[in-house]
């Protein structure tokens, strides 16, 4: 984590463009063997973070050194801090209407000194305008988008010419971990590597979406290192 937010600070001072930050799980690599525009959007990636410990494995298996798994829900309040400490401005976008400005009140009352907007949105396109003013309106630097994969990172991609953020990061359903909507794994299962069986007992809808993961193992497996 600490390496995570060290390279997304690296970004803003360093990339004269948008930077996207993805976070990806098992989930999106078979999202991507199947979908060549997301497939694309990730390769195009400054940063890839593991979140989970399924890509963590699989990094592993290949010689890759990846201490740890960089969740989104884990790596949004760090980010906060450091916003609020460099006065950089924070927009949150996405989510069921009311969930983003709930969190974004949470954060700051955390961090007062933080410049914080929220919208729900839209990731259809004819809702682009309207996110896109106000994210510039805010003059915001990191944007965090929640709309869940593969939308997130289109539309991060659709956007980037004209966001005018630094850096953009695709969350998923952290905003709801955050705002306590949906509860979280204790923390002895998270260190174990068995959250998703809390999410999937808390959210069965998920089982269509983990459907992917046997066929993810034997994939890593089949590989070889």
């Amino acid at each position: 984590m600490p390496e995570a937010l060290a390279r997304i600070e690296r970004l803003i001072e360093e990339k004269g463009t948008t930077s996207l930050v993805a976070t990806v799980n098992p989930e999106f690599v078979m999202r991507a063997s199947r979908d060549p525009d997301f497939a694309r959007v990730l390769e195009s990636a400054d940063l890839c973070l593991a979140d989970g410990t399924g890509v963590v494995w699989a990094a592993r298996r290949k010689g890759c050194r990846i201490r740890e798994p960089v969740a989104g829900v884990d790596l949004i309040p760090l980010l906060a801090a450091m916003c609020a400490r460099r006065g950089l401005e924070l927009f949150l976008l996405g989510a069921a209407p009311g969930i983003a400005a709930e969190l974004a009140s949470h954060l700051q009352a955390e961090h007062p000194e933080l410049e914080v907007a929220a919208h729900a949105g839209s990731p259809d396109p004819s809702a682009d305008d309207e996110a896109l003013n106000l994210i510039r309106a805010h003059h915001t630097k990191v944007l965090l988008v929640a709309y869940g994969a593969p939308k997130q990172e289109l539309w991060i991609d659709r956007t980037k010419e004209r966001s005018g953020v630094a850096v953009a990061i695709g969350v998923g359903g952290a905003f709801d971990y955050l705002t306590g909507r949906v509860p979280r794994a204790p923390a002895w299962m998270r260190s174990a590597g068995l959250e998703w069986l809390h999410r999937l007992a808390n959210q069965p809808w998920r089982i269509r979406r983990m459907a992917v993961l046997p066929e993810y193992a034997i994939k890593v497996l089949g590989a070889g290192k």
